[in-house]
Parts: C-alpha cells; structure tokens; sequence
C-alpha cells in the first residue's frame, strides 16, 4: 500500500542520508507548510535552464566580442554541462553537512554569481562563470528529485510535472526575451546578467525553510547521517544505465538545440530576431509535452510506448532541419519542443517510477546527472567542431537522428514496469 503524505518517512534526499533528530523534527513542521516548500520548488526550477537558453540567441555576438570561432563558442554551453555533470558528484556529501534546503539555497547564491560573472571583461571570467552556473544547476538537478519525493510521495508524478514545466518555462522567457534585453539594455551583457535577479529571488525564498530545517542542530553538526546500510548497487544494475544513458541522450539532443538552433536558422538566412523567436517557441511547446507526459506516465505500469513517441517526434522535427530548415521552421519547433520537452519530462519521472524509495530516487538522479550530463556535454561541441570542419548542418544534423535511435532502444528498456 501506497505510504500518505503524513506517513511517509522523513529521510534526507541525499544518498543513503537520513536527517538527525532536529532536522527531522525541522521538516515536520515544514511539512505543515507546503505551499512554501512548493514556491521555493517552482522558483528554483524557473532558474534551472534560464541562464542557459538565453546564451544560445546570443552566441554569434558572444564569439564575436571575444573573436571565438565556432567550436570555441561552443565551450559557453559545452562547460556548463561538464560541471552539470562533475558537481553531481558533490551534492551528496555538500547536503549530509548542510542539508538539502540549505544546498539549494547556496545553489541558487552561487548561480547569482556565476551569471554575473560570465559578462566580466576577460574571456576567462566567461568560461570561469560558466563553470559556476553549470555547478550550481547540477546541484539542483540531483536534489529537487529526491527531495519531491520525500516531500510528495503521493504526488510526485504530478510534483514532477509542475518541476520540469517551471525549468522549461524559465529557459523559454530567457530565450524569448534575450535579444529584446540585448537592445534595451545596450549589449549581450546586461541580458545575461540579467538574469542574475531571478536566481537571487529564489534563494531568499529559500533561506526561511533553510532557517527552519537547521533549528534544533547544534554549531558545526552536520545535517544528515548514514541510513541504513544496505541498497543496490547501481552501478551494477542495467536498468539504472538505461536510465541514466536515456536522461544523457535526450540531454544531449537538447543542449545541442540550446546551443545551435538558432545558428542553424541564421546560417540559412534567418533574421537573428525570428530565430530568437522560432527557438523560444519551440522551447515554449517543450512545457505541453513536459508537463502531460510526466502525468500520463505516472498513471501507467510501462513507459515504453511513451518512450517510443517522444522520440519520434523529436527526430521529425530534427528531420525537417535536414530537410527544410527555414521554409518549415515552425513547423520543426513544434514537434522538436513536443519531443524535448517530453523525453525530459519522462527521463525525470522515470528516475522517481523506476525506484522504491527516496534514497534510492536520489541515489540514481546522482547517477544518471553525473554520468547523463557529461554525455551531454559532448554535443555542444562535437557537432559544432563538425560543424566547422564540414562547413555545414547537415551532417551534424544526421548525428542526430543517430543519437535519437539509440534514445528508441533505451526508452523501450527504461519504461519497462520494473523498480530498483
């Protein structure tokens, strides 16, 4: 029988952790609140791929103010998922000595800055920042499944829902707006740094559930002990791989698409204005598929034929970039944005369906960000190395479709009803 709100455990939502007395008790009555769990939840999400999506209309006026050519410009989106991926690693060990709510909010601190930081005058300032934002999204990336897990059980199909739809509806605004802030403001800098204001935003929403979680715990006692021993051994188990590789590939897809959609269109001919639009768009689509997949998933045994579809939608409209770039560039946005947001909508979700518990929710989103976000990390800059060396779209773009059929084969092993 399923566990209710009220019954559920109060574990940690870090890796095999369990909360001491007072942060137990913290969360209790923080439980009686959970509309401030919920705002600080949807505030956070909203920053998570909004520092991101609002590079890629700016790319061109980036590598120009700095000379870069194309695989160099490729590192501003290429560096944040390399440490999207190795700052998975420390979540764990960062929220057994603070706290998850505490982490968050430093997360989102640290965000603040490395947006802030990417518009400094020297080049390196760009790539160091860029590091900095990449850290800070990977620590919200392996915190928030587990934590909606251990905060709703009973929803966290629906909780996942609302969490994917409130990151893509973040990256939409940021990309529709970038080129908007870039006049009004007079450059790529000030819309860049702009969005510096809603990452702090959120972390002050954050610091009253970090006040209340760490009442009761004394100086310099950490917030989490070891849970019971015991577990699978993930890395052992190929349903965890399949997992993590399908949430790699389709972020692979994805960043690809943050980092070199609105190229594509301009080196077609596109005004760089409507390629801004075309793209945020077709993140725009991304929160239907983002937030009716999850729902549809949790109500059903098997993912599989879910799967399935995501990824055929996402390839026609990879497709069509072969095909007619331009001429059917809404057309592509749309069933790329229905396929995106939908195959993260379901690589989410799968890591809440596919375990029993919390620990191990969280356990397996430190996997599968860890290993899924430097997979990902390859894209950005293979394809506009390929790029560069080619002269063209076209072969990167059948890269592609490659990866898409490699995402059919892990969707139909990731969906299957099984659990670890």
């Amino acid at each position: 029988m399923s566990e209710t709100r009220s019954e559920a455990p109060l574990i940690d939502a870090e890796e095999a952790l369990a909360p001491t007395a007072p942060v137990a008790a913290a969360r209790r009555r923080l439980r009686a609140h959970p509309a401030l769990v919920m705002l600080g939840i949807v505030l956070a999400s909203l920053n998570m791929r909004a520092a991101l999506a609002g590079v890629s209309p700016l790319l061109g006026e980036i590598g120009d103010h700095f000379h870069l050519a194309a695989a160099a410009s490729s590192l501003v989106t290429t560096i944040p998922l390399v440490f999207m991926g190795l700052g998975s690693i420390f979540a764990p060990k960062l929220a057994r000595r603070w706290g998850t709510e505490a982490v968050l909010c430093g997360a989102l601190a640290l965000l603040c800055g490395g947006i802030v930081l990417r518009v400094a005058p020297p080049v390196v300032a760009l790539f160091v920042g860029c590091a900095l934002v990449g850290t800070a999204i990977a620590l919200l990336n392996v915190l928030m499944p587990g934590l909606i897990k251990r905060d709703f059980p009973d929803r966290a199909a629906s909780m996942t829902a609302l969490y994917s739809t409130a990151m893509i509806l973040g990256a939409t605004v940021s990309a529709a707006s970038a080129v908007p802030l870039e006049n009004a403001l007079g450059g790529w800098q000030g819309s860049l740094a702009s969005w510096a204001l809603l990452a702090a935003l959120a972390a002050m929403v954050w610091i009253p559930q970090v006040v209340i979680s760490r009442r009761g715990t004394g100086h310099g006692q950490p917030a989490a002990k070891p849970a019971a021993a015991g577990g699978t051994d993930l890395v052992r188990t190929p349903l965890a791989w399949q997992v993590t590789l399908f949430m790699g590939s389709q972020s692979l897809v994805a960043y690809v698409c943050i980092a070199w959609l609105p190229t594509i269109f301009t080196d077609h001919g596109m005004s760089k204005a409507e390629a801004g639009l075309v793209f945020a768009f077709s993140t725009l689509v991304q929160m239907a598929g983002s937030f009716v997949v999850p729902m549809l998933a949790g109500r059903m045994r098997s993912q599989r034929l879910l799967a399935v579809v995501v990824v055929l939608f996402m390839a026609a409209g990879i497709t069509g970039l072969l095909v007619a770039p331009v001429a059917g560039a809404w057309l592509w946005a749309v069933l790329l944005g229905i396929g995106q947001g939908g195959a993260l909508g379901l690589a989410l979700t799968m890591m809440v369906l596919r375990t029993r518990d919390a620990h191990t929710a969280a356990r397996l989103s430190g996997m599968a960000q860890t290993w899924g976000y430097l997979l990902a990390a390859v894209g950005p800059f293979a394809l506009g190395a390929v790029h560069q060396a080619t002269g063209g779209w076209n072969i990167p773009i059948i890269l592609l479709l490659v990866v898409c059929a490699g995402l059919v084969m892990l969707g139909l092993g990731a969906g299957r009803d099984r659990k670890i």
